[in-house]
């Protein structure tokens, strides 16, 4: 992908529309069948300033790279202790190509430039019913007593 487009030209170019965690998204496979799906993809685009909330699916999802600034993943499977993940193509810099995020586990993420865009698998596929949102206060609280 050209070094030059801005944002709102990949938005255009890859019809994203907005997402209700933040940023622009377009859904590119549901995998069919009966009942829920095996799998699900998504492109999704973070502008600088864009933030994806907290929130946790009830499925394994599985980010991947593919444009633009590196992005911050942090990822919380218990509300309290963090992991924090650098999405990007500079895998000497110790930037990761994919990451993945276990099923439940809470996770943000923010673009670390003027946009970013990466793909998500869900598998099982994204539902909805299996999507929460943190309140906009919300944070990973650390334990206490360690």
């Amino acid at each position: 992908m050209s070094a030059d487009l801005d944002a709102a030209e990949v938005i255009r170019r890859l019809g994203l529309q907005p997402h209700p965690e933040g940023g622009h998204y377009r859904e590119t496979f549901r995998d069919a069948g009966p009942g829920r799906s095996a799998s699900t993809a998504i492109y999704y685009l973070l502008q600088h300033g864009e933030n994806s909330h907290w929130h946790r699916v009830d499925a394994v999802e599985v980010w991947h790279w593919y444009a633009g600034a590196p992005l911050a993943l942090t990822i919380s499977p218990d509300g309290h202790d963090i992991s924090g993940h650098h999405l990007g193509p500079d895998i000497h810099l110790g930037q990761q190509p994919q990451v993945v995020v276990p099923a439940f586990a809470w996770q943000a993420a923010v673009s670390l430039g003027r946009w970013t865009l990466v793909g998500c698998t869900v598998a099982p596929g994204f539902d909805f019913a299996g999507f929460e949102m943190a309140p906009p206060d919300w944070r990973p609280r650390p334990r206490t007593g360690r």
